[in-house]
């Protein structure tokens, strides 16, 4: 085996049916698997995804990253697009969200990264858990006790985010280091797609279609014959085989374990 996580990884991308350009940007290179939603909002959108992701795309082909890597990355991108506005009032923005492959202590990890509502899940035993949590209104609402998730998914203030790089934000992202099992599926999307299909049908999905370039161009398919109505780009990254200290565990091979310790904020931070 080589690096913490050997990772298998398919990636799809649609403008969808009311937009004519695609302001989402993705990297599914290992060690990094992110996605950007430019916000159509604001000024060069599609500018400012492209903008985020480029900073990470010099990792490509590395066995892992560490923190340190991924928050300087992080750093020289909010640079980059705050830099894209032009004195405009609000500025261009983006979204980001993903994982990278990280080793701790030998182990394979999963350190997930999110600014803003685009989305990052892992399927598990069966289970599919959202990782990320929205910086946005409607989350805000939902944490308080004032909307039901059912309000949420019609609420008009459901774009409204309230973190992201650029856009005059300078919140920080949520970090965390998640130990990674082999046959670990990680979702990372766009807002596009939890818009148009449920999580049940998500997770049907990723349950059904044996490679991840398979699950990741039909979960696009769908959200597009379900309304497409925004951007929709899905990664899916299967994990294979998982270092772990003086040992390595396969997907195909004995000793398999499916449970992992809860999902571990960096620094303090969530």
């Amino acid at each position: 085996m080589s690096g913490p996580i050997v990772a298998l990884s398919g990636a799809a991308t649609d403008a969808g049916l009311r937009r004519s350009l695609n302001e989402d940007a993705f990297l599914s290179v290992p060690p990094v698997f992110l996605v950007a939603d430019g916000m159509g909002g604001h000024d060069r959108g599609e500018v400012a995804s492209a903008t985020a992701i480029s900073e990470f795309a010099p990792f490509a082909g590395r066995e892992s990253l560490t923190i340190d890597d991924v928050r300087e990355a992080l750093h020289r991108a909010r640079v980059r697009v705050d830099g894209l506005s032009g004195g405009t009032q609000a500025g261009a923005g983006t979204t980001l969200t993903g994982v990278v492959i990280a080793d701790v202590a030998g182990e394979g990890y999963w350190l997930a990264l999110n600014l803003g509502d685009s989305r990052t899940y892992r399927l598990a035993a069966g289970h599919l858990e959202q990782i990320s949590v929205d910086h946005s209104i409607v989350q805000e609402l939902l944490d308080r006790g004032e909307l039901t998730p059912e309000d949420a998914s019609r609420d008009r203030r459901r774009n409204v985010i309230t973190r992201a790089l650029g856009a005059g934000s300078d919140g920080d992202a949520d970090y965390w280091m998640i130990p990674a099992s082999a046959g670990d599926r990680i979702l990372v999307c766009s807002d596009g797609l939890p818009s148009e299909l449920p999580p049940e049908r998500i997770r049907d999905i990723l349950s059904v279609e044996a490679h991840p370039q398979a699950a990741a161009t039909r979960l696009v398919q769908e959200a597009v014959l379900h309304g497409g109505r925004d951007n929709i780009t899905a990664i899916v990254v299967d994990a294979v085989s998982v270092a772990r200290r003086g040992a390595a565990t396969s997907a195909d091979g004995p000793g398999i374990d499916s449970d992992t310790l809860p999902r571990e904020p960096v620094g303090g931070m969530r």
